[in-house]
């Protein structure tokens, strides 16, 4: 596994558990990682991730509310909803990581950590997320060069 996927699995753990137990202070995160040890590198991911999230979370469940079809962010089971908040916050903010990937690996995360639906469904919301933020070709060639 790499860097960023074990980074990303990090995330979504210590997401879920703040959103369990509370405590997102230096200090349980700190004990979080304690029990998780890992490449520093894959931390240093992990606590970037987590702290965007958390920074920017009325932003990111913005985004997953636009996309959600006769559904509420409110009805989301807490690992389908920070799956997407990571990969929304991967999208708006890591210009270096190919849409595409971001969203490759939410789905993963979503069928190893969701239901037997997480798949299907974290890859629809994220796909419209995509295209409504033109970001579907992130690292892509843009389709109407393709096309030509």
């Amino acid at each position: 596994m790499g860097v960023r996927h074990i980074g990303r699995e990090l995330a979504l753990k210590a997401l879920y558990r703040i959103d369990i137990c509370g405590g997102a202070s230096k200090e349980d995160l700190a004990i979080f990682f304690s029990n998780f040890p890992c490449d520093g590198r894959a931390r240093q991911f992990a606590e970037r991730l987590i702290e965007g999230v958390r920074r920017d979370q009325r932003e990111l469940d913005g985004h997953i509310a636009a996309a959600l079809e006769h559904w509420s962010v409110k009805r989301l089971s807490r690992i389908d909803h920070n799956i997407l908040r990571l990969a929304v916050w991967e999208l708006l903010k890591l210009e270096d990581v190919p849409a595409r990937v971001t969203i490759d690996e939410a789905i993963e995360l979503a069928k190893t950590y969701g239901d037997q639906e997480s798949g299907r469904f974290v890859n629809g919301v994220l796909d419209q997320i995509a295209e409504r933020l033109n970001l579907k070709r992130k690292g892509e060639e843009p389709t109407s060069a393709r096309s030509a």
